[in-house]
């Protein structure tokens, strides 16, 4: 079969990819492995999909780190709130959170891959799902991309494969093996967005448990790095939203250093530690009948309320007018900076996203193109790029995606 453009990936970048390049009036074929296209879009933001964030461009490039400049260019060419006129076009209309995030307002993730599915299938779009790509040869006319059933002979190709998060979702770091075959250097995959495990044992007994509003904060090689959001205990650490924010400023350090990281907890982010101090006397003074763990409970769960009463050296149960100064003090600076040591990441396989892929200065920011090999096209996950919890890896793989689409399309009609 031959085509113009040949999209290898049909997940967020891949769907949008083949949409920038048969918008352009480009024949377009869009390769699958999984029997289904956009099987990752269904699990993110707990289903609900989280899929852009309402952000400047120069908040975008920040929160995106040392790729933020190189994304520069592609969330010019789709920021925010065009994403959300694309899918609201489309049937779709979102809603603005008070934390920036956007979700689809019914609140359903397959309203979002059905609005990518059916723009492509009007645009003309072959797609062709449960076609595991094998490989990618660089030919006369462009390029020979195999699948299992057949071989496609395209002018231009797009890699949209992913990375190697939630491989149960078919991203397998197919992408990869690709692109070095085609004479790209791939930085080592690494998880990102990933819960975080400690040291210390006692997180295993709030297993479960969780917070809102919690900050995290840590040094790494002398610069303060912090987090916030959503916290969830877990059997062998911490995970949730801030969590896994943090896990992008440690995760090089733990995989480079294999060493462990200090953090701390401040599980009441929204007083200063003198107004916690206040409050909690005036509970005391109000309650003096109370348990310890019954007054700290006004504040935080009940377990997590125990749990901090042992490590303030208190008894949990003591009446609280036999509590010493220096045991509501100490309970006070633990709301306020709980210590724990993490120690390493869980697997890649739960992360999010990953960290790592194509080197990016190999790819022409302006065009998504190879710097190597002209007519390949990189977007989405599989490069280096990568971003914090709340749409923004998404609105990564659109923007990057259709402009990755609308470059090929235009190389392959003027070749």
């Amino acid at each position: 079969m031959r085509t113009d453009i040949c999209v290898v990936g049909a997940g967020p970048a891949g769907l949008m990819a083949a949409i920038g390049a048969a918008g352009e009036r480009t024949e377009t074929s869009l390769l699958e492995a999984n029997p289904n296209s956009g099987c990752k879009l269904l699990t993110t933001g707990g289903g609900r999909c989280n899929f852009t964030h309402a952000a400047t461009i120069d908040e975008l490039v920040r929160a995106y780190g040392k790729s933020g400049r190189f994304l520069r260019h592609s969330l010019h060419e789709l920021p925010p709130e065009d994403v959300r006129a694309f899918f609201a076009q489309r049937g779709v209309s979102s809603a603005i959170e008070p934390d920036g995030c956007v979700f689809p307002r019914t609140g359903r993730a397959t309203d979002i891959r059905e609005a990518l599915v059916r723009e492509a299938e009007t645009l003309g779009v072959r797609t062709r799902c449960a076609s595991r790509v094998t490989q990618i040869v660089a030919c006369d006319r462009g390029f020979q991309v195999d699948t299992q059933a057949q071989s496609v002979v395209a002018r231009c190709v797009v890699i949209t494969t992913g990375g190697l998060s939630w491989p149960q979702t078919g991203s397998t770091g197919d992408g990869y093996r690709f692109a070095a075959a085609l004479g790209h250097a791939v930085t080592e995959p690494r998880p990102a967005l990933v819960p975080l495990i400690t040291r210390e044992s006692w997180p295993a007994d709030l297993a479960g448990v969780s917070l809102k509003g919690v900050r995290l904060r840590a040094r790494i090689g002398g610069r303060k790095v912090t987090a916030s959001g959503h916290l969830v205990f877990a059997y062998d650490g911490i995970g949730g939203s801030a969590a896994q924010d943090l896990s992008r400023a440690l995760t090089d350090s733990l995989t480079e250093q294999n060493s462990s990281i200090p953090i701390h907890l401040d599980l009441a982010p929204e007083v200063g530690e003198t107004v916690l101090d206040e409050q909690l006397q005036n509970e005391i003074a109000g309650h003096r009948k109370k348990t310890l763990v019954n007054i700290i409970a006004t504040f935080l769960p009940k377990r997590l309320a125990v749990t901090l009463c042992h490590l303030a050296g208190g008894a949990a149960d003591q009446p609280v007018n036999q509590v010493r100064k220096q045991t509501r003090r100490r309970l006070v600076a633990l709301i306020k900076a709980t210590p724990l040591v993490v120690t390493g990441t869980r697997p890649i396989a739960e992360a999010t996203v990953t960290r790592g892929g194509v080197t990016l200065d190999q790819i022409d920011r302006r065009t998504m193109e190879s710097k190597v090999r002209p007519g390949l096209y990189f977007a989405g996950e599989v490069i280096d790029a990568d971003g914090p919890c709340g749409g923004y890896n998404l609105q990564m793989c659109f923007a990057t995606g259709l402009l990755a689409g609308r470059s090929a399309a235009r190389s392959s009609s003027s070749s």
